[in-house]
């Protein structure tokens, strides 16, 4: 196994990691954040060591614009970026939002590819370098960092591309960004756009370039690869690779690649991976998108060994299987399996290993929880705990809980009765439904009468086993608010119940600081 330190790697060679989660990843359909949210997000990503935070589209509402304002006074390591189209309106809002970051960039874009400028924009070409000039001078008379994007680079022709780069360096871009922005590069071909752009566009050198890659063929993290190795010296990625479509490249397996394979690929990024787990959940949970079995880096699998030839070699020398350590990444570096009979030190101990911090009364409460879980379970297992920690913390400062649910389910039909405490006052209510969940929606829809549409009701089991653990997602939508809540619990419809639940405290809480807004969708 060989891995070289970050502290290896010379300055010229290091890779500035720009992570878009809360702005292109927010883009995925039902992947909305709150302000919270997003605010709690940003503390991760700086402690990291993320070196540009892009935080959002300013224009594109007044929640985005807040979002951005926010992380940009609250942040002081971290380059805190808003993204603007090529408009004077776009960009003066953007330079509102980041006017008090320590360091504050505008990122502004314009399509350059012929599919767009005819039909997205209906510019010709020379409208479009006149564009550039003008947003670039703009911005940059307002901040000193500017960032340009080509959307749809790689379907832009090669000699006007290299005209458009040109004209945004001579007015004061610091950065360009030549995006995959459809996902249509492969890696030998994207690694030589930039090698040419690079070396034949004038001024080239005052800039650093950057690669923002897009998954539909499943090449983002290669091409992004590609890019560093051609030249690029920032990459944009998100965490878990959420984003449009198939989503963009993944934030922790650049940052592995690179550090991992260091004897062929000779490139540093300031990312500590051993906060990339922790950040790989968190992002998970708030969006309710769950992070497959076998993801690279941070998938339940990444790490585990069932095979009885692998466990022969991993027992003898962990190298045999495993190019990197677990706890490297914030896995953990054992596999302990937790029951009824551990104490409280053991269990906080465990909590450390999978990258919880809890305070003493979190810690009573999560304890109490695993106490009654391990009365149902045979077998405590490490995901258990993160599913029982995250409905904790999910739960903390709801107005609505769930206190007690009676379902009866068979042939003769459904019904639930259900006390929700609201506030702490209990309201109970009896329904029937079409199936037993249903039965459960209807109850809750009769204590707290509402217009929300039920837009995704998903079930998993966090482990195997009859006795596992439901881990249960629900996303509501009303009046074009979507919100998203979770639940786990070894009941499949008291995790419903609660999941339910939690969407529509979400929902609630964000109509009480909504205003109205425009939704503007944004390019790559």
């Amino acid at each position: 196994m060989t891995t070289v330190p970050a502290g290896a790697i010379s300055k010229r060679d290091n890779v500035v990691v720009f992570d878009t989660t809360m702005r292109d990843g927010e883009q995925s359909p039902g992947a909305s954040m709150s302000l919270e949210e997003k605010l709690e997000l940003a503390k991760i990503l700086e402690e990291m060591g993320v070196d540009v935070i892009e935080a959002g589209f300013p224009i594109a509402s007044n929640g985005d614009f807040e979002a951005v304002r926010q992380i940009a006074e609250l942040i002081t390591e971290s380059t805190v970026c808003g993204l603007a189209r090529a408009a004077a309106g776009d960009i003066d809002r953007c330079a509102e939002a980041v006017r008090r970051a320590k360091r504050g960039r505008i990122h502004t874009f314009i399509s350059t590819s012929p599919v767009h400028m005819k039909y997205k924009l209906q510019m010709e070409p020379d409208a479009v370098l006149e564009a550039i000039t003008r947003s670039v001078s703009h911005a940059r008379n307002l901040v000193d960092d500017v960032e340009w994007s080509a959307e749809d680079a790689t379907r832009t022709e090669r000699d006007f591309l290299k005209r458009c780069v040109e004209a945004a360096i001579k007015a004061g871009a610091t950065t360009i960004n030549l995006p995959d922005t459809v996902g249509y590069s492969y890696p030998s071909e994207y690694g030589e756009l930039f090698r040419d752009v690079i070396t034949s566009v004038p001024g080239a050198d005052k800039a650093i370039f950057s690669a923002h890659c897009h998954n539909d063929l499943g090449l983002a993290v290669a091409n992004s690869i590609a890019a560093i190795e051609g030249g690029a010296r920032q990459v944009e990625v998100a965490i878990n690779g959420i984003g449009e479509r198939a989503g963009n490249a993944a934030l922790e397996e650049i940052v592995m690649a690179l550090r991992v394979r260091g004897d062929h690929l000779p490139y540093g990024t300031n990312v500590d991976p051993v906060h990339i787990t922790r950040a790989s959940r968190y992002v998970s949970a708030i969006t309710g998108f769950p992070v497959q079995f076998n993801k690279a880096i941070v998938g339940k699998n990444a790490f585990a060994h069932e095979s009885g030839i692998h466990q022969d070699g991993m027992l003898k020398n962990a190298e045999t299987y495993e190019i990197m350590k677990p706890e490297d990444v914030g896995q953990g570096a054992t596999n302990l399996v937790m029951g009824k009979h551990s104490g409280r030190h053991a269990f906080r101990e465990k909590l450390k290993a999978l990258g919880y911090e809890l305070g003493q009364n979190a810690l009573n409460d999560a304890f109490g929880r695993f106490k009654e879980l391990a009365d149902k379970k045979k077998h405590v297992f490490d995901d258990d705990i993160v599913a029982l920690v995250d409905d904790a913390l999910a739960r903390g400062s709801e107005k609505i809980r769930v206190s007690r649910l009676r379902v009866v389910a068979g042939t003769d039909g459904q019904s639930a009765e259900l006390t929700l405490d609201i506030d702490g006052v209990p309201s109970t209510a009896e329904a029937t439904g079409d199936g037993p969940v249903d039965a459960v929606f209807n109850a809750i829809h009769k204590i707290v009468p509402h217009s929300a549409a039920l837009r995704l009701f998903q079930v998993h089991a966090v482990t195997e086993g009859t006795d596992a653990q439901a881990q249960v997602s629900v996303r509501l939508e009303e009046d074009g608010r979507i919100a998203t809540g979770a639940a786990a619990d070894t009941d499949t419809l008291t995790a419903s119940a609660k999941a339910y639940v939690n969407a529509l405290n979400n929902l609630f809480a964000r109509k009480e600081k909504s205003r109205p807004e425009a939704a503007i969708a944004s390019g790559f």
